[in-house]
C-alpha cells in the first residue's frame, strides 16, 4: 500500500468517507439539489443555460413499449451512447462506435444486435443500474469523439477528468485512464488508471493503478509523464461554472475532450469518491480547510479559478 499508517494519512491531509459524508456532503450539498445531478436530462438542461456544453441528445425511453421504436431511432446512427439516466459508477453504459451492416460495433470491436441493445435497455427501465434499484429511463446521446493526443492514454474507451469543486473552487483533479482490466471502462476500482493532476497547469504529476504506482500505460506503453491536458483553463472555469449551475458545496465535475467541440460535462456527482487523493499522493482535508478559511466567497467563477491558482500553486505537494 502506499499509505500504510495513520500517521501518513494525517500528515498527508487524507480525507476520510466518514469526515466526507459529514463535515462535507452534508454540510454543503441541499438534497433538494441532489436531483439535478442525478437525472442526466436534468443535469443537460441546466448546463445549456450556463453555457456548458454537453453531448447531444437522441432520444429518451422511459416504457418498454418504446423499445418497438428503437430500430427507427438507432438506424440513422452509425455512433452513439446508452445511458442509464440516473445510474452511477459507469454502470448499464453502451458504447456503439460503427455499424457493420445490421450489427453495432463496440469500441472493443465486438458486435451487438438491435436485440442485444434492447435487451440492455430493458434491464436500465428495470432499474438494474439506478440509484436504489428505482426503474430507470435511458437516454441516447451522441457520441463523444475523443482527441487523439488523449486516446494514446486509454485502451479502447474514452478518459475522462474528473475535478473536485469545493464551494465553487476547484481543488484536486486526475484523468482516469482505460484499460483492458477495466474492460476499456474508466473505472479505478476495475483497474483504470488515475492520473493526478497539478490543479493549476494540468499536468501528470503521477500514476496510479490499483494502489500501486506506474510510469506507463499498462497497454499501449505511453509514458504518462509526458501528459498534460488540453484547454485546462476552459476545464478549470467550467468546473468552477458548476457550483453556479448546481448551487453543490461539494461535487465531482467528470469532463471529457471532444476533438471538435472541446471540454464537455459527462456527468456532475453529488457525492464523488476519494481516490482522486490516491492519483494526487496528497489529501484533499488540507484543500478543503484552506477554502473554508477564506473570508469572500461572493466571487465570479473566472475569480475563483485565479484564487485557486494563487494559492495552491506555490504548494510543495500541489495536484
Amino acid at each position: 500500500m502506499l499509505w500504510n499508517t495513520i500517521a501518513k494519512f494525517k500528515r498527508k491531509g487524507i480525507l476520510g468517507m466518514n469526515a466526507r459524508n459529514v463535515a462535507y456532503i452534508a454540510r454543503y450539498n441541499d438534497r433538494h439539489r441532489y436531483p439535478l445531478v442525478d437525472d442526466k436530462l436534468k443535469t443537460k438542461e441546466a448546463a445549456r443555460k450556463y453555457n456548458i456544453k454537453v453531448p447531444d441528445l437522441y432520444g429518451v425511453i422511459r416504457y418498454t413499449a418504446e423499445l418497438k421504436a428503437l430500430g427507427d431511432l438507432l438506424n440513422p446512427l452509425t455512433g452513439f451512447a446508452v445511458k442509464p439516466l440516473r445510474g452511477s459508477g459507469g454502470k448499464g453504459i453502451i458504447i456503439i462506435t460503427g455499424r457493420d451492416g445490421d450489427a453495432f460495433v463496440k469500441p472493443s470491436g465486438k458486435m451487438m444486435s438491435l436485440r442485444d441493445i434492447r435487451r440492455d435497455i430493458s434491464n436500465i427501465l428495470s432499474g438494474v443500474y439506478s440509484l436504489g434499484g428505482r426503474p430507470d429511463t435511458a437516454i441516447i446521446e451522441s457520441l463523444v469523439r475523443g482527441q487523439p493526443d488523449m486516446l494514446k492514454y486509454s485502451f479502447e474507451g474514452l478518459p475522462d477528468i474528473r475535478v473536485i469543486v469545493f464551494r465553487g473552487f476547484p481543488v484536486m483533479a486526475m484523468m482516469r485512464c482505460p484499460t483492458s482490466l477495466s474492460d476499456g471502462k474508466a473505472n479505478l476500482h476495475q483497474g483504470a488508471v488515475g492520473v493526478g493532476l497539478d490543479i493549476c497547469t494540468g499536468r501528470a504529476i503521477r500514476a496510479v493503478q490499483r494502489s500501486t504506482l506506474v510510469d506507463r500505460h499498462p497497454d499501449s506503453g505511453v509514458d504518462f509523464s509526458d501528459l498534460a491536458i488540453p484547454d485546462w483553463e476552459e476545464i478549470l472555469l467550467l468546473a468552477a461554472k458548476c457550483y453556479d449551475m448546481t448551487g453543490l458545496g461539494y461535487i465531482g465535475c467528470d469532463f471529457v475532450l471532444d476533438e471538435i467541440r472541446g471540454p464537455m460535462i459527462l456527468e456532475l456527482n453529488a457525492r464523488p469518491g476519494l481516490a482522486v487523493q490516491i492519483a494526487n499522493g496528497i489529501g484533499l482535508k488540507t484543500r478543503l480547510e484552506a477554502i473554508e478559511a477564506l473570508e469572500h466567497f461572493d466571487l465570479h467563477a473566472e475569480e475563483r479559478v485565479a484564487l485557486v491558482k494563487e494559492k495552491f500553486g506555490s504548494h510543495p505537494e500541489r495536484g
